[in-house]
């Protein structure tokens, strides 16, 4: 996994990882989240990718705009 680099100073990411079409976030809580092309959505998921990438706002998109949209989740 890739380190987030959380520029903002308040997220709760803390790591990620992408392919073509998938994120996988990693929270402070130890949570992994899968987003796809499934769910949410591949307009969402190049989002958040690049979201990642620039090391902010992917935790408040998160929270405002994806929710429990996920494919799966684990620990």
């Amino acid at each position: 996994m890739e380190k987030y680099q959380n520029r903002g100073g308040n997220s709760g990411i803390i790591a990620f990882t992408t392919t073509e079409d998938s994120i996988t976030v990693k929270f402070k809580d130890g949570w992994h989240y899968i987003y796809n092309i499934i769910r949410p959505g591949v307009t969402d998921v190049d989002h958040m990718i690049a979201m990642a990438k620039a090391g902010s706002g992917l935790h408040g998109y998160i929270n405002r705009k994806i929710r429990n949209n996920h494919f799966h989740k684990f620990r």
